[in-house]
């Protein structure tokens, strides 16, 4: 079941997340940094769950290059107006998982964050757009760069692949940001950090891209919006780490696996 406008408020939590237990999907909380607690009470290590996408999730909707240094590193212009695509369920993996690389001289992870729309709508004015927001999380969104036939046309070979976007671990409540555009973002690879920069840098904000997408679709609970990524863009490879954390949000932890060869199912 997708997310509703109140769920935070009728289980009384400030971050929900959902994982595969013991054959079954329940809702999870953050306990302390090792374990999580079910909603029966339950409280377990992560090894002893796997995490998937925090919410059930609807249409998946991205926006390119909308941070101009991350534009300018790939030798793009900023764009005059949002580029979006659309990404199937697919795509979408969990906190701890394994992500799979296929066969590719360069994927780039994309440190993100992604925002969950809570209340239907459709021609959404900007200044009700942040009305709509039912929380945060955080997203990795890899791209298999070398197979980028330009900007306009990032998605099936490059954006599509099964599991290369991680999300989570948990949605946070939109009431505990205080400001979505004055977070800090931050990528480490096996410990080093290699990106950093702020949702303050966007070029199109959070209100301008709901706007600008409900003229188009209706926005309904659950659909999910990843925002772009900063620059700091560097080629990841079998067995390589990646941490993304957003303040406030949470961090997003994954491994990378080269198809073909053998992986660990966590971390």
């Amino acid at each position: 079941m997708r997310p509703d406008p109140h769920v935070f408020e009728r289980l009384g939590v400030p971050r929900i997340g959902r994982v595969f237990y013991q054959g079954r999907i329940v809702t999870a909380v953050p306990y302390d940094e090792t374990h999580i607690r079910l909603m029966d009470g339950t409280i377990v290590c992560e090894e002893e769950v796997s995490f998937l996408p925090p919410f059930e999730p609807g249409t998946i909707i991205a926006l390119g290059l909308n941070y101009a240094d991350h534009a300018s590193e790939l030798s793009f212009k900023p764009p005059s107006e949002p580029i979006i695509f659309f990404k199937g369920k697919n795509a979408l993996s969990g906190h701890r998982a394994i992500v799979m690389r296929p066969p590719a001289e360069m994927v780039h992870y994309e440190g993100e964050l992604a925002v969950v729309i809570g209340r239907s709508g459709y021609h959404i004015l900007e200044k009700d757009a942040m009305a709509h927001v039912l929380g945060y999380t955080v997203a990795n969104d890899f791209a298999v760069r070398d197979m980028l036939e330009n900007y306009y046309r990032p998605n099936l070979p490059v954006k599509n692949r099964d599991g290369m976007t991680p999300i989570g671990p948990w949605l946070t409540a939109a009431s505990m940001i205080s400001d979505p555009l004055k977070l800090t973002i931050e990528t480490t690879v096996n410990g080093q950090t290699v990106q950093k920069g702020s949702t303050g840098d966007m070029i199109f904000g959070i209100s301008e891209i709901i706007a600008l997408i409900s003229r188009v679709l209706t926005l309904r609970a659950g659909d999910v919006i990843l925002t772009g990524t900063p620059k700091g863009a560097i080629n990841v490879g079998h067995g390589d780490r990646v941490r993304v954390h957003i303040e406030g949000v949470g961090t997003l932890d994954n491994t990378i696996c080269e198809e073909g060869r053998t992986c660990h199912t966590s971390l």
